[in-house]
This record gives structure tokens, C-alpha cells and sequence, in this order.
């Protein structure tokens, strides 16, 4: 057994969608970043496998949705079924899978998570970072040398086994953060003495992947399915494959008396199938090769870890910090969104950029949301669960109870509609200038054409996750001579030595490392062209804007009203690194924006 040392910036246990998300996001932002994983491999079938609408946009920020799109299935409608008056099944409302009316993608695309982990393994490898299979984190403590809260010290120290190796070997890592995103049995979480607060209900489900032979019309859309004989619900997947959640009747028989735990060996795919039957009764399914490619059964749990981290050293992430039900697809993308919102802010600490306090917004944004998720799920599961109405059962669900359900969740679980609270780097002071735009949420998708070329862009398409935070200069219409000189005013006071560009963007005007800086003008583009901007705002001629129709009319116009800017007033909107709205100013609030910033960036 041979022993070695080594130094790193953040080490990340567990190679799951949290795992690649962060490894990947890091590496891209230049930290020194391992991931390891016990598995001696990724996953090859099963498990997670839908991608919301918010989860795809944030794929698009770094460049990877393309590969997901091309691999993966598309779901654009949603179907249900309830009981009919013969005792079967009739389909009752048909209705796009996406209501949430900002969406940028009205669809949902379904992959195997094995196939998702891997386009962000390939993009970590094109940055010098490779998952480590085959490892096993043996034991974590923290230096009594040295002070937590200084980003340079190596407080973190971890002993990995490798154990793939022809003699099996021990590695001493000392890492200055640990991120655990080794999933609902975390051993990360559990060395760092972290609890989980929540329940495990009695509802037990059953899930299996085949390609069907069925007569159901419905089997390629989102299907719910509510009948005498219980629920279930089919998610259609690539590769003509199906997904079927089953929810289990005997569930007594499941349970293992000696742990009081689902018992995999108690059941199998067959029987599952018998009760998929008699849920779609009179309808039929079987499997049309025989090959069933993977199955499981469950119990749901709804849980989330009473922190998130521990001395602001030691974090954990996705499943080792929250657990719910399947039913609206929020695991593999919840999980993601967590490590999204980590990501940027170790990097801004390690690089000297931010204080260590910007750590805590981590804990503080990401509980918030999985307790609201559970909150979700708990009203949402309990629809699933629950016996649909009858003249003999008139406490049961109605179908327009759970319509109303799936309309009313529609921005949570799209994603979405995901807010956080107000922070150190989210103040919503000046909300009132951006009707339209809520700070705390994503920026709202909408297509504004370029100056120079009247090309047509979409904003969040100029909002990659670099690592950059993006100014928004909206300076109304620059045709007109008093906004023009309300623009030059605003590029005046960015100039000056002390302005938050100079203080805080760390590089010369337009190659800002921290920063980055967009201006639309509300004029039209026959009024103006990109020289009309004052010098400051076009180090580049692609970084000023005009809210038009492109040449062909079909895109672009009305961005200001829709983001309910005032036209000739404007404002500065300032997105975080992740894509989420931080801070609305007034076009001259220079000051206000360097405070902003001045809270948490040094």
C-alpha cells in the first residue's frame, strides 16, 4: 500500500449530476478541481432522466444544451386519465407539458442521467479534469492549524482510497473546500455529523424502463393515469424507451419486518408490469422485446439537511442535502441547480474576488428553495396518492382538482419560477424600475437585435456562466438628445477611477474578468446605429443593442415593455453569474450599483 500527498483547491466526492455540474463549472473557471467517485463506472441506465425548462437554459450558459438536444426525447404535452364510467380508464384533458409564460423552451427533454453525466465529463475533460472512478473517501477532518475563514489555508484533509489500482493505494488529499455530492446516503454528510429533518411516507412506488407495446394513444406524451386500481405515470424516454412510475397497492408485502425498509428481492419486474396493467385496464402494455433495461422500487422520502455546510468549508450538494418524490422530474435538476449556485462563489473566494460572508448565501438560497420543493412535493404527491372521487368516495381527488394543481405548480416545477430571498446579492430596492423582471429570478428570455449587423440575439445567450457578473445598461432612446445625454452621463461616472467598473471589474474597459457590460437602447434601428453609442459602451462593436424587430420582422421588439423599463428613463440591471437578477439601479445610479457590489466583491 503506497501512500501519497497532494494539494487542491476543491475536492468533489460523488460524480453525479451535482458532482459534474460543479467539477465542470470549477475547471471552467480556472480552480484547481478533483472529482472522485466509488463507482468503478458511470451509470449506464436508469436513474434520473428529465430536463426542465430552467435546467435547459442553464445547460445553454455553458454551451452544452446543443449535445443534450440531439441525444436526448422531447416532451411538449401532458395527458391524463381518469376513471370512466365502465370501471376503466378515459383520457380527459390534453395540455402543453410547460405553462409557465417567460419559458424560453416549452418542452421537456428526457436522458438518462448517465448520458447527461457524461456531455459534462466530456466538457471537464477538455479542461483538464477527469472524473476518478473508483475511489473511496475513507476519512475527513479539519485542521486545528490555521484560520477557517482564510481562503489560502488547506484546512480540509482527506483520506482516498483508490481501488482500481494493482496494489490498492492511499492518498492524503488537502483540499481548502470539500463539496459532497455523493447522493441520499451521503458519506460526506454523514462524517460532517449533518441531520436530516423530514419524514418517509408509506406511499411505495415501482419504476421500470422499456420499449412498450401498448394500445394507450397517449404512451409518447407525459401521462398520468388515475384510476380504481391506483396511480401511475408515463414518461417517455429516448431510444423509443418508456418510463413507468407504478404506485404499488400491497404495499405490506414490500417492507423487510426485520429493518422496517422497501425490500428490492420482495418483488420484480413482472409483477410490476401486472399492476401497470391493471391501472391502464382496459387499455394493455407489454414489453416488445422482452428487455426490461432497468427497474427499481422506492419509497419517497422528504427530507432536507439541517445545513448545508459546515464551517463554510465543507458543503454538501443534491441528493445528500434533499430528498422527494420523482413525480414532477425536480431530483436530477435540483440537484444541478445546486451546484450552479455554488460554483461561482467558491471561485470568487478563491480567487481573491469576494469575501468568504459570500459562502453563506449558498446555505441561505439553496435550503430555502428544497424546503419550498418539499412543501411542492408534499401537495404534489399527495394528488398521486390520493383515491380519485366517487359517489361513494367524495373526499377523493377530482380531475379538476389536480388540473388545477398542474397549472398552479407550473413555474415551480418548470423551474422557472424559482426566487431567492433578499441578500447581501439580491436587493430588491429599486424593484419598481423593472416591472417585468423580479429580482431574485432568472433573467426573462427575450430577443434584441445588435447594433452594428441588426443581428438578432437572445439575452441569455449574452449571459454565459463565465464566471462574470453582467451590467445591463438600458438607456432608453439614444436618438432622442436628452437620453443620449443621460447614456453619456452614466458612461462619465463609469469612467472615473472609483467607479464600480475600475474598483471591481479587475482588467481594462470590455475585458473585465469580473465583470461584463451590455447596453440596449430602446430606439430603432433607422434612427440609430452602433457609433451613436458613446466610446465607453462599445469596446467592442457586438456589445450594444437596440430593442427592434430584426430585418425580417419575425423577432426582437418590445424588450424595455416587457421587462416594464421605463423607455426613455432606463435603468441598469445587474445579473449574477448564474443568471439570476441581483441588483435594478437608475440609469445615474453609479453609487448605488458600487454599493451593491462593494457588500460582498473586495
Amino acid at each position: 500500500m503506497t501512500v501519497g500527498e497532494s494539494y487542491v483547491d476543491v475536492l468533489v466526492v460523488g460524480a453525479g449530476p451535482a458532482g459534474v455540474m460543479a467539477a465542470n463549472a470549477l475547471a471552467g473557471a480556472g480552480i484547481n478541481v478533483r472529482i472522485v467517485d466509488k463507482r468503478p463506472s458511470g451509470v449506464l441506465v436508469g436513474q434520473a432522466d428529465g430536463i426542465l425548462p430552467r435546467t435547459l437554459e442553464v445547460l445553454q450558459s455553458y454551451g452544452l444544451l446543443e449535445k443534450v438536444l440531439k441525444k436526448g426525447n422531447y416532451i411538449l404535452k401532458s395527458t391524463f386519465y381518469n376513471p370512466s364510467a365502465d370501471g376503466g380508464i378515459e383520457p380527459t384533458a390534453r395540455t402543453a407539458i410547460v405553462n409557465a409564460p417567460t419559458a424560453r423552451y416549452h418542452y421537456v427533454i428526457t436522458l438518462h442521467q448517465g448520458a447527461i453525466e457524461e456531455i459534462f465529463i466530456e466538457s471537464m475533460r477538455e479542461r483538464g479534469c477527469n472524473v476518478e472512478h473508483a475511489t473511496v473517501p475513507r476519512s475527513l477532518k479539519f485542521s486545528e492549524v490555521g484560520d477557517l475563514t482564510d481562503p489560502k489555508v488547506f484546512p480540509v484533509k482527506v483520506v482516498l482510497e483508490h481501488t482500481n489500482r494493482d496494489d490498492i493505494s492511499t492518498e492524503v488529499v488537502k483540499a481548502r473546500y470539500i463539496l459532497g455530492s455523493d447522493g441520499g446516503h451521503s458519506w460526506v454528510r454523514k462524517t460532517l455529523g449533518i441531520e436530516m429533518d423530514g419524514d418517509v411516507t408509506d406511499s411505495i412506488w415501482g419504476v421500470l424502463d422499456i420499449i412498450p407495446d401498448t394500445n394507450l394513444p397517449d404512451y409518447r406524451n407525459q401521462t398520468f393515469i388515475h384510476s380504481h386500481a391506483g396511480m401511475m405515470f408515463i414518461i417517455p424516454r429516448e431510444d423509443d424507451l418508456v418510463r413507468l412510475y407504478i404506485q404499488q397497492s400491497d404495499t405490506a408485502s414490500l417492507i423487510d419486518p426485520a429493518t422496517g425498509r422497501v425490500d428490492k428481492s420482495r418483488t420484480n419486474p413482472e409483477k410490476l408490469l401486472a399492476q401497470a396493467k391493471k391501472v391502464m385496464s382496459p387499455y394493455d402494455i407489454e414489453i416488445k422485446d422482452g428487455h426490461v433495461r432497468w427497474w427499481t422500487i422506492y419509497v419517497v422520502g422528504q427530507r432536507v439537511a439541517k445545513s448545508y455546510s459546515v464551517h463554510d468549508r465543507a458543503f454538501i450538494a443534491g441528493d445528500a442535502c434533499h430528498t422527494h418524490s420523482p413525480k414532477a422530474g425536480q431530483g436530477m435538476n435540483a440537484s444541478m441547480g445546486d451546484t450552479h449556485n455554488l460554483a461561482w462563489k467558491l471561485a470568487y473566494v478563491l480567487k481573491g474576488w469576494a469575501s468568504t460572508s459570500l459562502l453563506k448565501t449558498y446555505e441561505s438560497e439553496r435550503r430555502t428553495f428544497a424546503q419550498e420543493l418539499i412543501s411542492f412535493d408534499k401537495q404534489w404527491s399527495k394528488l398521486f396518492t390520493g383515491k380519485p372521487r366517487t359517489e361513494a368516495n367524495q373526499d377523493g381527488v377530482t380531475h379538476e382538482q389536480f388540473m388545477s394543481a398542474f397549472k398552479t405548480f407550473g413555474g415551480f416545477s418548470s423551474g422557472i419560477g424559482i426566487r431567492y430571498e433578499p441578500s447581501l446579492i439580491v436587493n430588491p430596492t429599486h424593484q419598481e424600475l423593472a416591472t417585468g423582471l423580479t429580482v431574485g429570478e432568472r433573467m426573462v428570455p427575450h430577443v434584441f437585435i445588435r447594433a452594428a449587423d441588426s443581428h438578432p440575439l437572445e439575452i441569455q445567450d449574452l449571459l454565459p456562466s463565465d464566471t462574470r457578473f453582467k451590467v445591463l445598461a438600458f438607456g432608453g432612446d439614444i436618438s432622442i438628445p436628452e437620453d443620449r445625454a443621460r447614456l453619456q452621463n452614466l458612461a462619465d461616472g463609469l469612467e472615473k477611477p472609483g467607479s464600480f467598473v475600475k474598483r471591481y471589474g479587475r482588467g481594462e474597459n470590455g475585458k473585465w474578468e469580473v465583470l461584463d457590460l451590455l447596453t440596449f437602447s430602446s430606439g430603432k434601428e433607422d434612427r440609430i446605429g452602433h457609433l451613436d453609442f458613446p466610446a465607453f459602451f462599445r469596446p467592442h462593436w457586438s456589445k450594444v443593442l437596440l430593442d427592434d424587430f430584426d430585418v425580417h420582422g419575425r423577432s426582437g421588439g418590445g424588450g424595455y415593455a416587457k421587462y416594464g423599463i421605463d423607455e426613455h428613463e432606463g435603468a441598469i440591471v445587474v445579473v449574477r453569474p448564474d443568471g439570476y437578477i441581483g441588483f435594478v439601479a437608475p440609469l445615474d445610479g453609479v453609487e448605488q450599483v458600487q454599493s451593491y457590489f462593494s457588500s460582498f466583491l473586495l
